[in-house]
C-alpha cells in the first residue's frame, strides 16, 4: 500500500505508533520495533528534558535506520494557583501508603519548549508532531527547512483548518475514543468530543493536507475503515500499550487487558487537563474531592507535576490504583505480543479488509 503520506514519511504501512508520553510508555525499543516493521515509531517526549530527548533519540537510531518521530506538547498559558493546600492534602494519604515523603507544592521544569524542540531537531527524527495548540508559521517553516515532516493535532475540523493555515504537512485528528490527553485548543473540551469515524471524513472534506485518524483504532479492520473515510494513515496508542516492548508497569498492562469499552473516563485528576483513562481509586477519589471542594485539582501543568512523584512511585511498586492509566475505548481489542508481530497482524488484517 502506498500514498503520498507514506512516501513523504518513508514508511511502508499506514500505521503510526502514537507518541505516548510518560510512564516509559514509548521507550526506544518500542519506537524502533514499529519503525523496523514498516510503520512509524514515535517518542512521546513531552515530559523529557532536552538531555533525555537526545539520549532517547540516540538509542532509537542505534536500533533502527528507519524514520521515527518525536512529539512535544505546545506550552499552555496558565497562571500559578494561589493555594496548593487542598491538592496536597488530597495526595498526602497516597504518599503515606506508598512509603513516600509528604507531597509538596509542585515546581515546573527549568527547560523550555524551545529547548526541547532544539534537542528534537538535533536528534535525527524524520517527523515532529505537536499537541495542545498551534505553532507559529515561521517556526513550522524553520522545522520543515531542516527536512523534518510536521504534524499537528486536532480534535475538531476547525482546529485542523487552523493547522493547515499555519503550514503543517499533515494533521492527526483525535476522536473522542482516544486514550490520554485531549489535544483540544480552539474550543471547549466538551464540544470537541467527536467520534473518530465522524471526525475523519468531515476533516478530509475541509483540508487538503493528509489526515491521520486516531482514537479507538485497534486492528486492521479499523485502519481500513479510516482509510476508506479518507485518512492517509491511522495512529494507534492503546494497541501498543500491551506490547512486550512497552515499558509501562505490568499492573497497567493488566488493567488495559481487563478493561471494557466503558471502563474509561475523561478526567482532570492526574494532570489538570482532560485525558481519558481507566477509572481507578485515585481517579475516582480525586474527582469526588474536586466536586466537594473545587480547587482540589490544580490547573495543568501544576496538577501533573504534583501527582508525578506518586505516579512514579506507583509504577516502581506496580500499584495500578495510583497510576494514570491512560487508555482508549477499544481496550477489549488489545493483544499482548511483540510490537513487530502486532504491526504484521495489523497489516494482514488491513490487506484482508481492503
Amino acid at each position: 500500500m502506498s500514498n503520498a503520506l507514506l512516501s513523504s514519511l518513508g514508511i511502508e504501512h499506514p500505521i503510526i505508533q502514537a507518541p505516548m508520553g510518560g510512564a516509559n510508555a514509548s521507550p526506544p525499543a518500542l519506537v524502533a520495533a514499529v519503525s523496523n516493521a514498516g510503520g512509524l515509531g514515535f517518542i512521546g517526549a513531552a515530559y523529557m528534558s532536552p538531555e533525555q530527548i537526545a539520549r532517547e533519540a540516540k538509542q532509537v537510531r542505534e536500533l533502527t535506520s528507519r524514520p521515527f518521530g518525536v512529539n512535544l506538547f505546545v506550552p499552555v498559558e496558565t497562571s500559578a494557583p494561589n493555594n496548593f493546600e487542598r491538592a496536597i492534602a488530597q495526595l498526602a494519604p497516597y504518599h503515606a501508603e506508598l512509603g513516600m515523603p509528604a507531597p509538596v507544592a509542585p515546581t515546573l521544569p527549568a527547560y523550555s519548549f524551545d529547548d526541547q524542540l532544539d534537542a528534537t531537531l538535533a536528534g535525527g527524527a524524520r517527523v515532529f508532531s505537536f499537541t495542545f495548540g498551534l505553532l507559529a508559521t515561521d517556526a513550522i517553516r524553520a522545522i520543515r527547512a531542516r527536512g523534518v515532516y510536521v504534524i499537528g493535532t486536532a480534535t475538531t475540523v476547525e482546529e485542523a483548518v487552523l493547522h493547515e493555515q499555519t503550514g503543517v504537512d499533515a494533521v492527526a485528528v483525535q476522536g473522542s475514543e482516544a486514550g490520554a490527553h485531549r489535544g483540544t485548543f480552539a474550543t471547549s473540551f466538551e464540544s470537541a468530543m467527536i467520534g473518530t469515524m465522524a471526525l475523519v471524513p468531515q476533516t478530509c472534506r475541509c483540508v487538503r493536507i493528509p489526515v491521520i485518524a486516531s482514537g479507538g483504532i485497534m486492528n486492521g479492520n479499523a485502519i481500513a475503515a479510516s482509510l476508506r473515510l479518507g485518512a492517509a494513515a491511522a495512529q494507534l496508542g492503546t494497541a501498543f500499550l500491551v506490547t512486550d516492548e512497552c515499558g509501562v508497569a505490568e499492573s497497567y498492562k493488566r488493567a488495559v487487558l481487563s478493561a471494557a469499552e466503558n471502563s474509561t473516563r475523561v478526567t482532570r485528576a492526574f494532570s489538570g487537563r482532560p485525558a481519558r483513562g481507566i477509572v481507578n481509586r485515585a481517579l475516582d477519589e480525586i474527582e469526588r474531592a474536586e466536586k466537594a471542594h473545587p480547587g482540589t485539582i490544580l490547573p495543568y501543568p501544576y496538577q501533573n507535576s504534583l501527582t508525578r512523584p506518586m505516579r512514579n512511585a506507583a509504577a516502581q511498586q506496580d500499584r495500578a490504583e495510583y497510576l494514570s492509566l491512560w487508555c482508549g475505548q477499544g481496550a477489549r481489542l488489545a493483544r499482548p505480543m511483540p510490537a513487530a508481530d502486532l504491526v504484521r497482524e495489523l497489516v494482514k488484517e488491513l490487506n484482508a479488509s481492503s
